[in-house]
């Protein structure tokens, strides 16, 4: 991938171009067909590490963001974004996603940046405490909003066997699992990307 000079001040996240993304076949809300996405928008040819503050007002761009839900009979890991999250657009929403940008700490050498990113996220946001089978289920594309403008969400699904998932950061409140039904009935306090989740996930859980 290319990496850009970067300094100890300014974070550089993983891109693609708007224009890659819709000569795919641009969508609005959930699209299941992810390899086919993915094997492009991954690509090194088209991806690169850009300053993440001009990246959060650039719609030329999409940030690369994986989106971790985690399931267990029929209930979903929920939480509530409090003010001392970083994305200020999205303080106090509920979320059933957890996860953040692919930042150039995570070209490691040895293994992709998307995947090793997506463990580090996960490192630093939660504990799991069961064992898991874990799935990409697709895309997440919302043009409808600021925040959904420059981002694009890859979901993935990790289905436990306990539902036992601890939150490491202080951000996260009023966090557990909640029957999927429950949640549906809450849905307007989601953030939008679980909102769209949340429809997908009723035809599967």
């Amino acid at each position: 991938m290319n990496r850009p000079h970067s300094s100890s001040t300014v974070e550089h996240v993983l891109v693609v171009p708007t224009a890659v993304f819709h000569q795919l076949g641009p969508f609005q809300g959930f699209q299941p067909d992810a390899d086919r996405y993915l094997e492009v928008l991954l690509d090194p040819a088209y991806t690169s590490f850009r300053p993440r503050d001009a990246m959060e007002t650039d719609p030329d761009f999409k940030q690369l963001i994986p989106y971790c839900i985690f399931s267990c009979d029929g209930a979903v890991f929920a939480y509530t974004r409090s003010t001392q999250q970083g994305e200020s657009r999205l303080h106090a929403k509920r979320s059933i996603g957890v996860g953040g940008h692919i930042c150039t700490l995570d070209v490691t050498g040895t293994g992709s940046p998307y995947e090793e990113g997506l463990r580090r996220e996960l490192e630093e946001e939660v504990h799991i405490d069961s064992p898991y089978r874990h799935r990409c289920l697709g895309l997440i594309n919302d043009d409808s909003t600021d925040v959904g403008r420059v981002h694009l969400g890859i979901v993935h699904l990790f289905e436990l066997d306990r539902p036992q998932v601890r939150p490491r950061e202080r951000s996260m409140i009023d966090a557990g699992f909640v029957p999927l039904p429950v949640l549906r009935q809450q849905r307007a306090a989601f953030e939008t990307w679980s909102q769209i989740c949340l429809d997908h996930l009723a035809g599967m859980l």
